[in-house]
């Protein structure tokens, strides 16, 4: 068996190889496209030549995006990881308390009745922020939050606001249909300035890192964590809310984006470790990569047309996500 403090160092390592990984994504992103940039280019527009025939291409439309890919994609693998903690269930997502379902309500119906731009953000995040708050609300009741009552409650909102956004697109006309699809599947062609989504990116994963300690006791039972003094309530509550959080500006900044929340952590507890101060930095910077790519192949793969970013992160996660699944012993 390793001793703990070398099985420590290995992961430091794995971490500090993600980080290369993130550099190079985000480097792979603004280099592939319609127009390739050389990598001399490339590294002379990095250094601030504004001479250089793609500088408005990389600074102001291919380097934002691929920032806000990262933060969304870590935002989301981030969440996911916390969730599936708190709630004790290997399904858990983030959008598992229908805070998903309360955002494509307020986006779709920002784009049927014709409004777009800070509009449809504004429309997304309302939506989740007060879907949040519904099952909170009603996940409390007479009594205290458990984390049976809030799956359920979840559940069930986000079954309600399914069938809401169900309705808005039978509603919609054919001109606002594919946009909404759009949107739906995820879509970052419309994100705005990454500096929304790496700053909450960064708080998220701060308040989760203080917390890290106390969630590998609560792994072994809330019984074992209270009685070593942990405020369970507390910690659930705090981080319930923080998973929410970040959920909400995700989805307000890039639409649903499906399965990285679901299937990163479990790819990190595979291939890096169960502790969870390596666990949750690691899950957002693999969930961070992993979207940068798969954004940047659907925008390219098919140039000159784009793919739903949600379509091509399925559609590289699934068979990977069961390769790794398969060659895992446990």
């Amino acid at each position: 068996m390793a001793h703990p403090r070398f099985a420590l160092s290995s992961s430091a390592v794995r971490l500090g190889a993600l980080v290369l990984a993130g550099a190079g994504s985000l480097l792979f992103a603004v280099a592939t496209g319609s127009v390739s940039v050389g990598w001399h280019e490339l590294w002379s527009i990095l250094l601030g030549d504004d001479s250089a025939p793609s500088y408005i291409l990389v600074t102001e439309l291919r380097l934002p995006r691929a920032i806000t890919a990262f933060a969304c994609g870590g935002m989301l693998a981030l969440a996911g990881a916390l969730m599936q903690v708190l709630l004790r269930n290997p399904l858990a997502d983030p959008y598992i308390l229908g805070v998903s379902g309360g955002a494509a309500v307020g986006a779709l119906s920002a784009l049927l009745i014709g409004l777009g731009g800070l509009w449809l953000t504004g429309g997304a995040f309302i939506g989740a922020m007060l879907s949040m708050l519904l099952v909170f609300a009603l996940a409390h009741g007479r009594g205290a939050w458990t984390p049976t009552r809030l799956l359920l409650t979840g559940v069930v909102v986000a079954a309600g606001w399914g069938a809401i956004i169900s309705l808005i697109l039978s509603l919609s006309a054919d001109t606002t249909l594919r946009g909404m699809i759009f949107w739906l599947l995820g879509d970052l062609s419309q994100a705005p300035h990454p500096g929304l989504g790496i700053s909450t990116l960064a708080f998220g994963l701060l308040v989760a890192l203080v917390s890290a300690r106390e969630l590998n006791v609560l792994v072994f039972g809330e019984l074992k964590a209270r009685a070593l003094g942990i405020g369970v309530d507390r910690l659930r509550l705090r981080l319930y809310i923080l998973a929410s959080l970040l959920t909400a500006v995700a989805i307000t900044i890039a639409g649903n984006i499906g399965f990285i929340g679901l299937i990163v952590p479990h790819l990190t507890r595979l291939i890096i470790s169960h502790d969870h101060r390596i666990l949750l930095p690691a899950s957002t910077l693999i969930g961070a990569i992993f979207l940068v790519i798969a954004d940047t192949l659907a925008r390219s793969a098919f140039s000159p047309l784009q793919l739903p970013v949600g379509v091509m992160t399925a559609l590289i996660g699934v068979p990977l996500f069961l390769y790794l699944l398969r060659r895992s012993p446990h």
